[in-house]
C-alpha cells in the first residue's frame, strides 16, 4: 500500500500574507503623503504657520 503525501503549503501561505500586508502598508503610506501637501506649502511660505514653532510658555500655572 502506497501513501501519497500532500505538499505542505504553510510557507507559501505565510509569504502571501507578508506580501499582502506590505502592499497594504505601502498603499496607506502613499495615500497619507498627499494629505499634508497644503500644510507643507503654507509652512514653507511662512514658518509662523507651523504649529511646532517655539513659543514662550510661562513656567507656572495659575
Amino acid at each position: 500500500m502506497e501513501q501519497n503525501q500532500e505538499k505542505d503549503n504553510f510557507w507559501l501561505y505565510i509569504g502571501g500574507v507578508i506580501i499582502a500586508v506590505m502592499t497594504v502598508l505601502m498603499m496607506v503610506k502613499g495615500s497619507e503623503h498627499d494629505k499634508y501637501v497644503t500644510a507643507q506649502k503654507a509652512i514653507s511660505e511662512d514658518s509662523a504657520n507651523s504649529a511646532y514653532r517655539a513659543v514662550n510658555v510661562p513656567s507656572g500655572r495659575e
